[in-house]
């Protein structure tokens, strides 16, 4: 067992390695709870890790995940100061207790497909770039040329990135957080896009801009959080479970002639109310060509094209 962790870190990597280059990837999962006695994810930056340890039951964490650290960096050649740690423990209800590990302040920029994000590998329990939306990300710059583009809760702006690169028209990106949207801002302009009239970035709750904005988009990109009750929303609190059908019928009032919406979630129980679409709409799911080759986890999220008939 004291080797177990390693070997399985060793053949991923052997294998990944070569799949990264050919695919122009530098960032990937490396592994994620493949063996019981090893409950985390290991996550590699170009060169570097980050590690999400999770809560093993009626047993010495401090023990087991101090060799677990011990054996990743033995397999990827990388010092402690090259390992990013974050802990999960679980508490009643939705809520999860973080706790921070490392480094602080350690931004960096990464590649991916052609292009350039920034990505902190510190500070915050994710790093700024969702890995398991590669492909999404990747199909949304294939859809994007000469359409409006519209990205909600759109976190750090990683799918404005791709449908500019992709020669949108024009891109909005809206999220709730001021900090998450100067982000946004600064992935355009480590990609050569300006911030600007074309590219507007507005630090707005997504329910009170899809009301008060009055544009069409011919592409609208929707991955809500599970849950939120951040006391900035126009509403007490957000359930995509509960609130997916009212947030969809928000999103097709905004579509043009002929555009997609693509909804996706990383909610485990989801089950898409196909039932409570406008009659005219139709959703084909598109969840299995959107999970990439490094994410054994086919459940990691679920994602749906939604356009009329």
């Amino acid at each position: 067992m004291t080797t177990m962790l390693a070997n399985r870190l060793r053949k991923r990597m052997r294998h990944l390695r070569k799949w990264a280059s050919r695919n122009d990837i530098s960032c990937y999962r490396l592994y994620e709870r493949d063996i019981p006695e090893f409950p985390l994810i290991v996550d590699w930056y170009d060169g570097e890790a980050v590690v999400w340890l999770y809560a093993r039951s009626k047993d010495d964490n401090e023990a087991w995940q101090q060799d677990a650290l011990t054996q990743i960096g033995e397999a990827l050649a990388l010092s402690p100061r090259q390992i990013f740690v974050k802990t999960r423990s679980r508490q009643r209800g939705l809520r999860q207790q973080y706790e921070r590990f490392g480094q602080k302040g350690h931004v960096r920029l990464v590649q991916e497909q052609g292009l350039t994000f920034e990505v902190n590998l510190s500070d915050y329990l994710d790093t700024g770039l969702f890995l398991d939306h590669r492909q999404t990300r990747a199909m949304v710059r294939d859809e994007a040329a000469g359409k409006r583009v519209l990205n909600l809760f759109a976190y750090t702006g990683s799918f404005t990135v791709y449908a500019a690169a992709g020669k949108a028209k024009a891109t909005t990106t809206v999220d709730l957080s001021k900090k998450y949207c100067d982000w946004a801002r600064r992935n355009l302009q480590h990609n050569g896009f300006r911030p600007d009239r074309r590219h507007r970035v507005v630090a707005q709750d997504c329910w009170q801009f899809l009301v008060e904005d009055k544009r069409s988009y011919d592409l609208i990109v929707c991955d809500p959080p599970t849950f939120s009750n951040s006391k900035r929303m126009a509403r007490s609190a957000f359930a995509v479970d509960r609130d997916h059908p009212e947030l969809i019928h928000a999103c097709l009032a905004r579509l043009a002639s002929g555009g997609t919406l693509i909804f996706s979630t990383n909610s485990r129980g989801f089950k898409l109310d196909e039932s409570a679409l406008p009659h005219a709409f139709a959703a084909h799911e598109l969840t299995p060509q959107t999970i990439p080759e490094d994410f054994r986890n086919d459940k990691i999220h679920r994602c749906w094209r939604i356009e009329k008939r």
